[in-house]
């Protein structure tokens, strides 16, 4: 598995396994013990996903020791604020029932983000969290908040895929060795993507699918993939990119799909309101 060096020193699995809307009903426990069993060493969970514990209970029962798995998680907009933020952090580690996460990412950019952000960095050296991060950052955002940090994010994860390539967004991070993390790798199943001839083509040409491809691009473009499914053939497929390298003519094929829009904008009013109101946690 080849990794990326992120700004703060730490390294971090360039292809991850994303468990959003997998249900904690057994389901994510079977999921993520599929990933490690075929060689997945970063699990991507998130307190708003409702799965943390049994992301925990597979990475336990795995008998992979600790050091060699990368969790991610992320805290939710009703424990932003410095103080709630203390408690979210210990709830997380308490529901994956680890000593400490690789990565914590302040999962929507609203609210109290500047108090949520200092709970990180202290968190962070205390030892309880490896690598801090942001998510749902758009340029306009990132300039808004980033500023009142005292220390960088690690990454920034967003959505990402051929049909929406963060170019604006990656000068930025670029300019600061911020990493991409790309949800939506694939484009949630979007046929455009998927069935694109340029993708198809390419596909046939190495002998691998249009996922696969996809994800090929995304990696040699340096973004960490979030890839997911509940399907072990698509979860050993969507790891198994590392045996082909795309040429430079068929990654400027690629980057030359992007429109420029995706299916989410962080941007729109009365967004992180309507996510606070749909998504409790807690009480």
């Amino acid at each position: 598995m080849n990794t990326i060096l992120l700004n703060d020193g730490n390294k971090i699995p360039a292809v991850g396994f994303g468990v959003f809307m997998i249900p904690n009903d057994g389901s994510t426990y079977r999921a993520v013990t599929e990933a490690l069993k075929v060689g997945y060493r970063h699990i991507d969970t998130a307190a708003a996903y409702f799965n943390e514990e049994e992301v925990g209970k597979a990475i336990k029962d795995s008998g992979i020791p600790r050091k060699e798995i990368f969790v991610t998680s992320k805290l939710w907009l009703q424990d932003y604020g410095y103080e709630p933020a203390k408690k979210g952090i210990e709830t997380s580690l308490t529901k994956l029932d680890i000593e400490y996460i690789d990565l914590y990412l302040l999962h929507q950019p609203y609210g109290d983000v500047v108090g949520a952000w200092e709970a990180l960095e202290e968190a962070k050296s205390q030892g309880k969290i490896k690598s801090i991060g942001v998510s749902n950052m758009t340029p306009k955002i990132w300039n808004e908040f980033i500023p009142q940090f005292r220390t960088l994010p690690a990454v920034n994860q967003v959505e990402c895929n051929p049909l929406f390539q963060q170019k604006a967004l990656r000068e930025i991070l670029d300019k600061n060795n911020v990493k991409l993390e790309a949800w939506y790798p694939l484009g949630h199943g979007n046929k455009m993507l998927i069935e694109n001839p340029i993708i198809t083509a390419i596909a046939e040409k190495y002998g691998k699918n249009a996922g696969q491809i996809i994800l090929r691009f995304e990696v040699q473009e340096g973004f960490i993939v979030l890839p997911k499914s509940t399907n072990p053939q698509r979860i050993a497929g969507n790891i198994d990119i590392f045996d082909f390298e795309l040429t430079i003519e068929e990654m400027e094929s690629i980057r030359k799909l992007d429109t420029g829009k995706g299916s989410h904008n962080p941007e729109a009013e009365g967004v992180g309101e309507t996510l606070l109101a749909n998504f409790k946690i807690h009480d």
